[in-house]
């Protein structure tokens, strides 16, 4: 990898590992768990959607495996483009009230109902009229979701400066993360099934999820208090002052999310790497539901795959903080995505030999997945602090914006590259209680896409996170 000084210009001559962390930059056990609790909202809205949504159209409402695609991922473009409108909205919020609480708020409280909309559609509704429902439904569960996950990357950069606080608190987030993938991906299904039909099924899961995303969005909101407080540490910039943020118009703040695109290498280089892995892992599980009724022969077995990912990765999320704080950040990142494309790829034996064996590299993934995620999530708030030496503080809600969205679109694209591939290869669709055999080429295709393209695209990433030059040095040395 790049050991390649940042972009910035020279530094102060560096703190070592050992400096002891000042109590201003010192986070208390109540503000971590707060803000890891969010991850349960975060956590869910990812997972649940991206395990069954598209299943829930192809063999519930007897939608298209092409056309299932294109609904979700219209509604993910949408996403794309509201989301850094919605950072240059917190942005602005941060500026003239004092912190990003108001958006998290709209967000917690409007995506219960909507969340529960996507998955009630009328067993009556043919094919089409069931696509425009989840369409408008998804996307305003997606926007709600936004308002409320934009202002929630933006807060650790201004939590604290310091480069191990950020990673404690990224870990525990992630720790609370994977506890609620467990929870959505083995529960949903659970409670889908708790119904005699499929459509009542899914109902009472949408309700359920949806309350659970909106409560642990809501406990998180009380950590945007704490970081008004943290703005005044941030040096101000006399050319920006807050009053000037607070009166630029959205269109310049959108424009400020793109310029930080361009000028920031680091972030290029991290946003890069996290979409091409998003779109891995989204792709996995958009698959997953697939596996297990087609190869595993059994839908159930979606509940033990993702049983078999997360357990491993809830004792996984805190030894990666650990191991991040020895060898840094881009290190573990880059030996958590090998270990991952390396037990992903593995699974391509189930053409041959399919069986319980599957649940041994889905559990050494979910080992690496823990890392996957805490470790560029504790990355970017050094990107953030590392562009504000530059370029001025109050940016923090269009970098954010700018990684929502290309979180979303490595998501969206997943579900997007399988629904390409079940068409390519005959799958066939059914609407709930029909019975429908698959060709061969069709579980060819699934298996594809839960194994050798998504090694691939863990491969790719490699790539572009080895040329990240960012290290702790480098963030260690600006002022606190």
């Amino acid at each position: 990898m790049s050991t390649d000084a940042p972009d910035a210009g020279a530094a102060p001559a560096a703190r070592t590992p050992a400096t002891p962390v000042t109590s201003a930059d010192r986070l208390s056990r109540g503000t971590i768990a707060r803000y890891a609790v969010g991850s349960i909202g975060t956590g869910g809205f990812a997972t649940l959607p991206g395990l069954v949504l598209t299943y829930y159209l192809t063999d519930s409402l007897g939608v298209a495996a092409l056309a299932a695609g294109v609904v979700i991922t219209l509604a993910k473009v949408w996403d794309v483009l509201v989301d850094p409108v919605i950072g240059a909205l917190t942005d602005r919020d941060l500026a003239r009230r004092g912190t990003r609480r108001r958006l998290m708020l709209v967000g917690a409280l409007s995506i219960p109902v909507l969340f529960a909309l996507t998955f009630a559609v009328p067993a009556a509704l043919g094919p089409v009229i069931a696509a425009i429902w989840v369409f408008l439904a998804f996307t305003l569960t997606a926007t709600a979701f936004s308002l409320f996950q934009v202002p929630y990357i933006a807060l650790p950069a201004e939590l604290t400066g310091d480069y191990d606080e950020r990673t404690r608190l990224l870990t525990w987030r992630v720790v609370v993360l994977t506890l609620a993938i467990l929870l959505f991906g083995a529960g949903g299904p659970a409670l889908r099934r708790l119904a005699d039909d499929s459509t009542t099924g899914y109902l009472v899961m949408g309700i359920v999820a949806g309350l659970v995303i909106g409560l642990g969005m809501l406990i998180a909101t009380t950590v945007a208090r704490r970081a008004a407080a943290g703005v005044s540490r941030v040096p101000a910039i006399p050319t920006t002052p807050a009053s000037d943020a607070a009166r630029t118009s959205i269109r310049e703040h959108f424009a400020d999310g793109i310029r930080a695109l361009r000028r920031s290498r680091p972030f290029r280089l991290l946003l890069a790497t996290f979409v091409l892995q998003s779109l891995a892992t989204g792709l996995m599980l958009a698959g997953a539901q697939y596996v297990a009724t087609w190869v595993l022969e059994s839908e159930a077995a979606v509940e033990l795959l993702f049983v078999a990912l997360i357990a491993p990765a809830l004792f996984a999320a805190p030894a990666w903080g650990v191991f991040a704080r020895r060898v840094g950040k881009e290190r573990s990142f880059a030996l958590a995505s090998t270990i991952f494309a390396v037990a992903a790829l593995s699974i391509v034996g189930t053409l041959w030999a399919p069986g319980a064996w599957i649940y041994l590299p889905v559990g050494i993934a979910g080992i690496a997945y823990a890392g996957m995620q805490s470790l560029p999530m504790a990355m970017l708030p050094d990107v953030i602090s590392h562009d504000e030496r530059a370029s001025g503080p109050g940016r923090a809600g269009s970098f954010s914006g700018v990684w929502t969205a290309g979180e979303t679109v490595g998501f969206a694209l997943g579900a997007t590259v399988l629904s390409i591939i079940l068409t390519v290869t005959g799958y066939v669709s059914s609407t709930a209680g029909q019975t429908v055999e698959q060709p061969d080429a069709a579980i060819t295709g699934i298996v594809v896409s839960f194994s050798v393209a998504p090694a691939a695209l863990i491969v790719l990433s490699l790539v572009t996170l080895a040329r990240y030059p960012l290290r702790r040095r480098d963030i260690q040395s600006q002022p606190a």
